[in-house]
């Protein structure tokens, strides 16, 4: 079906995984045909839409949206139109921004270093860096951020040194560079830019018509963060 976004030829209207699904269309007559075959193949396998759980977002271009929004109806049931949208853990924002997803891995990051202190404060050194490495470099989706603002780059960063500063009762304003390179340890840009080199490799090594296509723009957004992380200023 020839409905939805077309980029460099290739057609993408729905994204799935398990039971959640995207849809995309540049326009409100594009998804209410998505969405009529949506409707159309649920009746004929018996299936039902939770309209309660289904939304609807527009994304933002050059801070702009437009004025008048036409109802989308689904089992003619209104959906809700969100500015923001957590899809597979990430945070999707009408303005494309990363702050709130970097935001939320700085609270989740909070919430693993305060466990991690108070339930293993007695362990050795050696087991408290394993843990770390554990539980506080996983960065989840941070090879995806591409625009943000520095104070919500800046205060991830801030909060996962502190973290390793508490677990390893250092002073609190002690050299990070050098508290790291101590402990054998990644610092922040380090995993960063590890972590968005493995995504660009898998993107690159993916069979999937999509992401191919993705790997093959060289003004992808994805691409142009890669390159800023790994060329020296």
């Amino acid at each position: 079906m020839q409905v939805g976004c077309r980029i460099d030829g290739v057609t993408v209207n729905n994204i799935s995984y398990a039971d959640d699904m995207v849809l995309l269309s540049p326009s409100i007559g594009g998804l209410r045909k998505l969405l009529r075959v949506c409707e159309a193949y649920a009746v004929e396998h018996g299936l039902k839409y939770n309209v309660t759980k289904s939304e609807f977002m527009i994304f933002k271009g050059k801070n702009k949206g437009p004025v008048h929004v036409p109802p989308l109806l689904l089992n003619g049931i209104t959906i809700r139109r969100v500015p923001r949208f957590k899809y597979l853990g990430h945070i999707l924002t009408e303005e494309l921004m990363d702050d709130e997803d970097i935001e939320r891995e700085r609270r989740a990051l909070s919430v693993r270093g305060n466990m991690l202190a108070h339930r293993f404060t007695r362990c050795t050194v050696s087991v408290k860096l394993t843990l770390f490495k554990a539980y506080c470099q996983s960065f989840y989706t941070c090879g995806l951020w591409a625009r943000f603002t520095k104070r919500a780059y800046d205060s991830l960063r801030v909060q996962y040194n502190n973290v390793f500063r508490v677990l390893l009762r250092l002073p609190r304003f002690c050299s990070a560079s050098g508290m790291f390179a101590d402990a054998h340890m990644d610092d922040f840009y380090a995993i960063i830019r590890k972590k968005t080199a493995s995504i660009v490799q898998r993107i690159r090594g993916s069979d999937n018509g999509i992401l191919r296509m993705i790997a093959d723009r060289m003004d992808s957004a994805i691409l142009s963060r890669f390159t800023l992380l790994h060329v020296k200023k």
